[in-house]
């Protein structure tokens, strides 16, 4: 299997990427800069060199070439200037300087030239007379002073240069962490939560796209958190309430293979009714495990209470009635049929007597009520908490309450409830009556008359 290639981390890329940009744009406006004060210092130094070179050619004598001899210098000349007279021919006639010049011997025609000569700067000056221009001062300086000039400018730049690199590589670093550090945290959250950690919590990075991938996460997080208890509830919940139905499914089938002469056809229909109302108690408690909010149905509470009534026996009677018009309740179908059935299965297995379910209006609600005509509950102080298994006695009683040794049924009843907006209360301990209460729809609104308009 190939390796997957390594990629460089996000700091070093971004700052690589930044100091290198920068570094770019500061050579690009460097260079051009650098030449720029090249040319300009020795423009500066030819400049004054021709100022010089016409302060001389005004100053010397105009029959120089005729009569050669020394000149005397006007005042404030640099002295690392050379200063000579030459005749037109290029030839040097007095002063300092090389023996012959080109840019003497241009200086007939009136101008003033420029040229590099033996490693210096040259500027002639003509020097007019009546017989027209015979002589020319040459003045020149050192190249290399102008090039020490230069030199020192690039230095400078290029320590600013080197500055405005080091505060860019200082800034990207500043800002390589500032965003790598929210996506690192991004992702020891995505493996915590890879691990089986749904507690993960978004931490403000000032960075609005990493802020807003930790707040996803955050969510997406809380929500696998609550599907896998969703789902931890519905293994303990299917355990529960399938196991009574299941085993008087089995005790039935069981009795009629024991018992000489029994009907077997009548068994196999009882059967087959249990189970078939075991493949509702599934198909309800799967609605349940993938719902993720309250079902706002319309619930149909005379067909459920039917339903009620064509429940298989259970060997103790059964008694279904409504009191009255009943208000519209929306809720889940689902639900309220598994707390129902929790109900009658507590009132079955560990009450006594007649089983009743009474449904009645209490204004502003439904009131199912399920009784039987035990002794009761004895003891109700957390009747409805969930409690662990203790074994295989889930059918005994604690204390002589309900749902004892488990601590399942009921409090999975109460909590279909308060999802459904409603409440499971225990009415009265003895005889035991356990009511479900749903809160009745709103009307919709009546839409405005158009009497009086």
């Amino acid at each position: 299997m190939d390796a997957v290639p390594r990629t460089a981390p996000l700091r070093r890329r971004l700052l690589v990427t930044i100091a290198g940009i920068t570094a770019v744009a500061v050579l690009l406006l460097i260079v051009p800069l650098a030449v720029a004060v090249q040319r300009l210092y020795r423009s500066e130094a030819q400049t004054k060199l021709e100022r010089d070179a016409t302060r001389v050619a005004a100053t010397a004598p105009d029959d120089e070439a005729r009569h050669p001899r020394p000149i005397e210098l006007p005042e404030g000349l640099n002295e690392r200037l050379r200063v000579g007279i030459y005749g037109i021919d290029g030839r040097r006639l007095t002063g300092e300087g090389p023996p012959y010049s080109r840019a003497a011997a241009q200086a007939s025609d009136g101008r003033l030239h420029q040229r590099d000569e033996h490693g210096r700067l040259v500027v002639t000056a003509p020097i007019p007379s009546d017989e027209g221009v015979t002589s020319a001062a040459r003045v020149s300086m050192p190249e290399r002073a102008v090039a020490r000039r230069i030199e020192r400018a690039w230095w400078v730049m290029a320590a600013f240069a080197l500055l405005i690199v080091g505060l860019a590589v200082f800034v990207a670093r500043y800002q390589s962490r500032r965003l790598a550090r929210p996506l690192e945290r991004l992702t020891l959250a995505a493996q915590a939560l890879g691990d089986g950690d749904f507690t993960v919590r978004a931490q403000s990075s000032g960075v609005l796209e990493a802020d807003e991938a930790g707040r996803a996460l955050e969510v997406t997080a809380r929500r696998l958190g609550s599907m896998l208890d969703r789902e931890r509830a519905f293994s303990a919940d299917v355990s529960h309430q399938l196991r009574t139905p299941l085993t008087g499914l089995l005790l039935g089938l069981e009795s009629a293979l024991e018992r000489p002469g029994a009907d077997l056809a009548a068994a196999v229909r009882t059967a087959v009714r249990r189970g078939e109302h075991l493949r509702d108690i599934i198909d309800d408690l799967l609605s349940l495990a993938r719902d993720a909010g309250p079902n706002r149905e319309r619930l149909d509470v005379p067909g459920m209470l039917e339903e009620l009534r064509r429940r298989p026996p259970a060997g103790r009677p059964l008694e279904v009635a409504a009191r009255g018009p009943l208000p519209e309740v929306h809720a889940s179908a689902s639900a309220v049929r598994q707390i129902l059935g929790v109900l009658l299965d507590n009132a079955q297995v560990h009450g006594a007597g007649r089983v009743t379910v009474e449904a009645s209006d209490i204004g502003g609600g439904l009131a199912i009520d399920v009784s039987d005509e035990g002794p009761g509950v004895t003891e109700t102080e957390d009747i409805f908490a969930r409690r662990h298994s203790g074994g295989e006695g889930d059918g005994g009683r604690d204390g002589g309450g309900r749902d004892g040794g488990h601590g399942i049924g009921l409090a999975l009843a109460r909590a279909l409830a308060e999802a459904e907006g409603g409440r499971l209360v225990l009415r009265r301990p003895s005889p035991p009556i356990f009511t479900l209460l749903l809160p009745a729809s709103e009307p919709p609104s009546e839409p405005p008359s158009d009497e009086g308009a």
